[in-house]
């Protein structure tokens, strides 16, 4: 059972995203930087572009499951094209403590590593063949790592399912 996060606990986060990736054979590259205000002002401080950092997006089913959608910072689900290639008719975002629930991860740190459940994972098509940075289960830590040994890890389904912001 997840508790409510707390400061002194998001620490257990960045151990669970790494004690998964080492588990899955994951290189992935850890690193510490300042708290951002927005992905913009994330890619700033890490030295790359708003495309090169992918956002972990929970996602609701109304049967009251989940799933993961791994979008480019500078692109959005299309929802018509994420509802038609799980083959639902509604799909939503749902509030931060419920994705809490789902995944033991704040908001700003989520990542399909180390959720307290592996949930699926549909990764848009035009992260394939990029190093990308995405949340590391803790705020003020990123991580880098290949993307494509990422999707072949969690077993994603990577398909075309954004559109520009």
């Amino acid at each position: 059972m997840v508790g409510q996060a707390d400061n002194g606990s998001t620490a257990v986060g960045r151990q669970r995203f790494l004690a998964d990736a080492a588990a899955r054979g994951l290189d992935v590259q850890l690193v510490e930087r300042l708290a951002a205000r927005s992905l913009k002002e994330a890619a700033g401080i890490l030295g790359i572009t708003p495309a090169d950092i992918v956002k972990s997006l929970v996602v609701k089913h109304k049967d009251g499951t989940f799933l993961f959608a791994l979008i480019p910072g500078d692109r959005q689900i299309s929802w018509p094209k994420l509802r038609t290639l799980v083959g639902v008719n509604k799909l939503s975002l749902p509030a931060a403590d419920v994705a809490l629930g789902a995944t033991g991860y704040e908001r700003g740190t989520i990542t399909p590593l180390g959720s307290t459940t592996a949930w699926p994972v549909y990764a848009d098509a035009t992260i394939a063949g990029r190093r990308i940075s995405m949340g590391a289960g803790e705020h003020g830590y990123s991580a880098f790592v290949d993307a494509d040994a990422l999707t072949a890890a969690l077993g994603a389904i990577v398909a075309d399912i954004s559109e520009p912001n």
